[in-house]
């Protein structure tokens, strides 16, 4: 039997925090491993060098320590976890990821930290729920 495995999406919002709640809870009822997911902002492409690399390392500094308190969370917890730190849009990198990774499940906030954002293209969440493999737990 293999391991199951559910992907948590993180943003750094407040709901993050209960998403990681629910991830332990899960994790733990189903002996699962975490894929811990956060995308980041897109890199830039018009800088030149070297400001188009410290520009990257910014981006990657910034989401690393972003994920970090969630991924110790869940190390507490004594819980598999792998990081995964990936550009934008996360409405379609999140189930990518799911399906390359044969998740059975995803856990994620009904809402991040760009409430306008969602108004105007659609949320994240709703995206998410709609092109999916697998089954897909949203927390409030």
């Amino acid at each position: 039997m293999t391991q199951k495995k559910i992907l948590v999406a993180v943003d750094g919002s407040k709901h993050s925090d209960k998403v990681i709640d629910a991830a332990v809870e899960y994790a733990n009822l189903l002996k699962a491993k975490v894929i811990l997911v956060h995308c980041h902002k897109k890199f830039p492409t018009i800088l030149g060098e070297p400001l188009r690399q410290e520009a990257i390392f910014a981006t990657l500094h910034k989401a690393e320590m972003l994920i970090a308190p969630f991924s110790k969370r869940l190390r507490e917890a004594q819980i598999d976890v792998e990081e995964r730190l990936i550009e934008e849009p996360a409405g379609a990198v999140i189930p990518e990821v799911a399906r390359i990774q044969q998740c059975d499940l995803i856990i994620i906030g009904s809402r991040g930290l760009t409430n306008l954002e969602g108004l105007l293209l659609g949320s994240v969440t709703t995206r998410v729920l709609h092109i999916t493999p697998c089954s897909v737990l949203v927390v409030k």
